[in-house]
């Protein structure tokens, strides 16, 4: 019974994974075919993509009773993304470069979006209200992440034939690019991946939620830990792929972009948009220590940041490294 459930929980987390690299890739390819902006595509793909497990896992624990294991996975998943992640990544890399202007506004942005969540969760369950607010800042974020990369991508819009004749006048520019861009046409297999691929998301998120209860029920262990740790740290792989492979081949910007980007979008639309099915009950342990280590972890990526001039250096990765441990240690050990 524990070998048939623990084979389920890694299929299933194969199958979430796959699942949303097909989703994410063809809605991209969809994206482009009827005309939706590039810029729109670009500052959601890799960060949307790579937190869909943790998106998906969050609602279908939710619409399924066992919100716990929703909550602990965002939070859980949150605090492995930059003690863990970044941490290895630094660790491997050596170093990991950062843009000032991208990562004061997308690591400011984590810290609100962690307040933001610890605030709500002093008054108890997170409710429709709160979720609300949730998915409003969200898409201010997105507004002005989208403001941003115009302004250092005006010439993005344009592919291919267009590119090589572009027009300057805004006018016949916009035209142009409305028959290259847009041409409406949509390959069937596109539609077939979207549907696929979110197939595989909810099948596998619902074997990845029960396989994940029934373990800890027989073993003993909280949903809460199951998701702190368990689900936290296994749905998070592809953020994990993404942000170490960046970090080896120099992609400073990637690394740090997609982890922070994570980082909002698992809570204000992970727990933002269950909270708008339903109420979201909130552990007594998880608002007077995850949450608060969640922020502290973030705050503690800003001075390791400063500390290595503008870098998280090796030394940074290891301190963070070793503030995971300890964290798990005290969470399961001590608190649990």
């Amino acid at each position: 019974m524990i070998i048939a459930l623990i084979g389920v929980l890694v299929v299933s987390l194969v199958i979430v994974i796959k699942s949303a690299d097909i989703f994410v890739d063809s809605i991209v390819e969809l994206g482009g075919a009827l005309g939706i902006s590039q810029i729109i595509l670009g500052v959601t793909a890799s960060a949307v993509g790579t937190s869909l497990p943790e998106f998906g896992s969050a609602v279908i624990a939710s619409l399924t009773g066992a919100t716990d294991l929703g909550v602990g996975t965002v939070i859980g998943s949150n605090i492995w993304n930059i003690a863990g992640i970044l941490g290895i990544s630094a660790t491997v890399a050596g170093v990991i470069g950062t843009s000032k202007v991208g990562l004061t506004r997308d690591w400011l942005m984590t810290l609100i979006t962690g307040f933001i969540l610890l605030f709500f969760m002093i008054f108890g369950d997170i409710s429709w209200p709160a979720a609300v607010v949730m998915i409003i800042a969200y898409c201010i974020y997105l507004w002005l992440l989208i403001k941003a990369q115009k302004k250092h991508s005006a010439e993005d819009h344009l592919e291919d034939k267009t590119q090589e004749n572009q027009i300057k006048e805004d006018n016949l520019d916009d035209k142009l690019e409305e028959k290259s861009y847009g041409s409406g046409k949509v390959n069937k297999k596109t539609y077939a991946y979207i549907v696929l691929g979110l197939a595989g998301l909810i099948v596998g998120c619902r074997l990845l939620v029960y396989s994940a209860d029934e373990l800890g029920t027989l073993f003993g262990i909280s949903d809460m830990i199951m998701g702190l740790f368990i689900l936290a740290v296994g749905t998070s792989i592809p953020e994990l792929v993404v942000t170490l492979s960046s970090a080896i081949k120099g992609l400073h910007d990637l690394s740090l972009g997609t982890v922070l980007g994570s980082n909002t979008f698992n809570i204000l639309i992970g727990i933002g948009v269950p909270a708008l099915l339903m109420n979201v009950p909130v552990d007594r342990t998880s608002l007077t220590f995850d949450a608060p280590v969640m922020i502290f972890i973030t705050i503690l990526l800003m001075a390791l940041i400063k500390m290595g001039k503008g870098k998280l250096n090796r030394l940074g990765g290891i301190i963070l490294l070793i503030m995971y441990i300890a964290y798990a240690a005290i969470r399961i050990f001590v608190m649990a």
